[in-house]
């Protein structure tokens, strides 16, 4: 969904910090969006009662939402310059979504998918436009039963935009596996590190955006899907990397919600760091990559299922690689970028503690393991989301 950051972007993008994007002569300004389900601290089950956690929040109230279903609350930072201010809302805006939670009775847990409880039984959010899409789409809306980590950066203008995408394709597989933090759904292992990407790419206007040569071809692409009846309007265009309708944002929407708030800034930062390095081969005239859809898609399924334990393929060169070793990859990539944001040695540290601890579906799995109780998994994810990485 279109969200506050892209509202306070529209009013910065005047400012000198949008002057300062456009003369690309520092780091682009960015925004983090992250959704949470609400469980019952019993039962250990998704509960639509979002509205009751967000009627008990007494700060950052122009950040944090519903979202499409009442099970979702969703916490939107404002426009950060460093990393320093997106680690300081993700860590407060947590800490308040659980202070309020607990505060109603309930608990906020940061999983891509709902370890227990059905999708199917989420009710709704109200308005006009939420009850039109669930009912366009059928049982496809259930696909929106899950939670992500959305980043946004701001971009020059639209057409340079379309280039950066077209650069950070090649990086979706590695970024679906570094953030995969969805091996359960409805009690069971699904048998996929984020099942979140599996679900939600079913939904018609979601998965890797086509690879475009032009402003004009992207404008060609949305007004199919509307032709089609696959979008009901250009908000539902869900590719992984899509250009806000109205601002001069890219955002990046492939990733499941971290389990901590520490893997949330990890992502950020490594994302707004690639993008940086795009914007530098494009200001250098470094070709596109060309990647075909096929192996993109098949690359992101591979991604998805193995997580950071197991190989992610590139689909450039065509290797498959340990899931690790695809993360040094990708940060030789974006080291330039992390350089100049004045983010490498945070980016490097992260990752180094993710290497130690596991990813977030690996620490869920290892939890079950521990007793064989599903309900440890959530008491895990309930304390994560609170805390910082181990």
């Amino acid at each position: 969904m279109e969200n506050r950051f892209l509202a306070a972007h529209g009013t910065r993008e005047r400012s000198p910090v949008g002057a300062r994007a456009d003369a690309r002569t520092g780091p682009p300004t960015f925004g983090v969006e992250e959704e949470f389900f609400v469980v019952d601290p019993r039962s250990r089950r998704i509960l639509s009662r979002a509205p009751d956690v967000l009627a008990n929040v007494r700060h950052l109230n122009g950040h944090l939402c519903g979202e499409f279903t009442r099970t979702q609350v969703e916490a939107n930072s404002p426009v950060c310059d460093t990393s320093e201010d997106a680690a300081r809302f993700l860590r407060s805006a947590r800490l308040e979504l659980v202070r309020a939670a607990a505060g109603a009775g309930l608990a906020v847990v940061a999983s891509g998918t709902p370890v227990l409880g059905d999708p199917a039984e989420a009710r709704v959010s109200d308005g006009r436009r939420y009850a039109d899409i669930a009912t366009h789409f059928g049982a496809l809306r259930e696909s929106h039963v899950v939670c992500g980590c959305h980043i946004h950066v701001g971009i020059p203008d639209r057409g340079t935009a379309v280039e950066v995408g077209g650069h950070l394709r090649r990086w979706l597989p590695f970024l679906v596996a570094l953030s995969a933090n969805s091996p359960f759904q409805a009690g069971r292992d699904t048998g996929y590190a984020s099942w979140r990407t599996i679900t939600w790419n079913r939904l018609p206007s979601a998965g890797p955006p086509p690879l475009f040569r032009s402003l004009a071809e992207h404008e060609r692409a949305v007004s199919a899907l509307a032709g089609s009846g696959a979008i009901l309007d250009r908000h539902m265009v869900y590719w992984d990397v899509r250009l806000s309708d109205h601002l001069p944002t890219l955002e990046i929407r492939v990733g499941d919600v971290a389990a901590t708030a520490d893997e949330a800034l990890l992502f950020a930062a490594l994302t707004r760091g690639l993008v940086s390095r795009a914007l530098t081969d494009i200001r250098d005239g470094v070709p596109v990559p060309e990647i075909d859809a096929p192996a993109l898609r098949a690359a992101i399924w591979r991604a998805a299922r193995d997580g950071l334990e197991g190989r992610v393929p590139d689909p450039l060169t065509g290797e498959s690689l340990p899931g690790f070793l695809a993360m040094d990859r990708m940060l030789g990539a974006a080291l330039p970028g992390l350089e100049a944001n004045r983010d490498a040695d945070l980016v490097v540290g992260l990752l180094d503690r993710v290497r130690a601890a596991g990813s977030g579906a690996a620490r869920q799995r290892a939890y079950l393991e521990r007793r064989g109780r599903i309900t440890d998994v959530v008491d895990h994810l309930a304390a994560q989301t609170g805390e910082g990485l181990p």
